[in-house]
């Protein structure tokens, strides 16, 4: 199945955010961050590409994140260092835009 553009778009930022990769002191607070604003098919479906270019111990990493968002909130702190990330890589800090797809 094609993913949508809008979520194509912020696999974009991400990796515009995270040339590098995301590291796992980001993993939880990109998730919480993007579960604020996508659904949680969504988050899912970033997250499984972002496993698929990943090293596995990072895509285990990721899959941990996604449980333990759902559990524990990161801190504010954490999500403000991750959102200032991504903002440099051009993340629009507003809810994506779904209409263009």
């Amino acid at each position: 199945m094609e993913m949508p553009a809008f979520l194509c778009r912020i696999l974009d930022w991400l990796r515009a955010g995270y040339p590098e990769g995301v590291p796992d002191t980001d993993t939880i607070p990109l998730f919480a961050l993007l579960g604020t604003q996508l659904s949680n098919d969504e988050v899912a479906a970033i997250a499984e590409q972002l496993e698929k270019e990943s090293t596995p111990e990072s895509a285990e990493a990721m899959r941990r994140a996604i449980i333990t968002v759902t559990d524990h909130k990161p801190t504010e702190a954490d999500i403000a260092r991750v959102r200032a990330r991504l903002a440099a890589g051009g993340w629009p800090l507003a809810v994506p835009d779904r209409s263009a797809d």
